[in-house]
C-alpha cells in the first residue's frame, strides 16, 4: 500500500486530476455553494477561507493519508466537483471516501463513473480492503450513490456530530475488496 504521487485518472467522459493551489477558486465555488454545503461537512464563506481547504488536500498527500482528484469532463473541461480518500489506516488496509459535486452535474451518473475508477484505483494499487464512506442523515443522493457504488449500509451513528446548533446522525456505508 505505497503512496506515491497523485496520478491523473481517466474514464470516458471524465478526467480526475490531482487538485492544485490553481483551482482554489473552483474548491471556494463547490464549497460555499448552499445546496453543496447543505449536507457537507465543511462550508467556507469566502475565498480567502478556503485556503484551510487547499492546505488540508495538501497536507493529506504529504502525510500519506489521504488524496482528493478535482472531477473535470474531458470534452468541455468544465469543472464537476472534487472525490478522494482520507483517514487511510495502512495497518487495517482501509480509507474513507468523500466526494461532492456542483448541483448542475447532479443527476448524470458523474459520482458512479468517477467512484467506479476511484474505487478501483484503491483496490487495485493502494491494495485496500475496505472503503468506508460516512453520509449525513437524510443525504438521500448520496446514500443512493454509494448503494449503486456497491456499498452497504452498516448502520446509523445517532447524534454523532455537532452542526449548526444541534446533533445531526450519520450513515456509515462500507465496501469490501472483491478479491482480498
Amino acid at each position: 500500500m505505497n503512496q506515491t504521487e497523485i496520478p491523473t485518472l481517466e474514464t470516458l467522459r471524465l478526467s480526475l486530476e490531482k487538485i492544485k493551489s490553481e483551482d482554489q477558486e473552483l474548491i471556494f465555488r463547490g464549497l460555499s455553494h448552499p445546496e453543496v454545503i447543505k449536507y457537507y461537512g465543511v462550508s467556507y464563506s469566502s475565498f480567502q477561507e478556503t485556503k484551510e481547504q487547499m492546505e488540508w488536500y495538501t497536507n493529506l498527500e504529504k502525510s500519506n493519508s489521504g488524496m482528493w482528484w478535482a472531477i473535470w469532463l474531458k470534452d468541455s473541461k468544465e469543472f464537476c466537483g472534487a472525490i478522494g480518500y482520507n483517514g487511510l489506516m495502512e495497518e487495517h488496509k482501509k480509507a474513507e471516501l468523500g466526494f461532492w459535486l456542483l448541483p448542475e452535474f447532479w443527476g448524470k451518473g458523474i459520482v458512479q463513473e468517477a467512484g467506479q475508477k476511484v474505487i478501483q484505483y484503491f483496490f487495485r494499487d493502494l491494495e485496500l480492503h475496505r472503503i468506508e464512506a460516512y453520509v449525513e442523515a437524510g443525504n438521500i443522493n448520496s446514500s443512493k450513490a454509494l448503494k449503486r457504488l456497491g456499498f452497504e449500509h452498516e448502520g446509523c451513528l445517532r447524534d454523532s456530530e455537532f452542526k449548526n446548533g444541534q446533533f445531526i446522525s450519520v450513515d456509515i456505508f462500507a465496501l469490501l475488496n472483491p478479491t482480498p
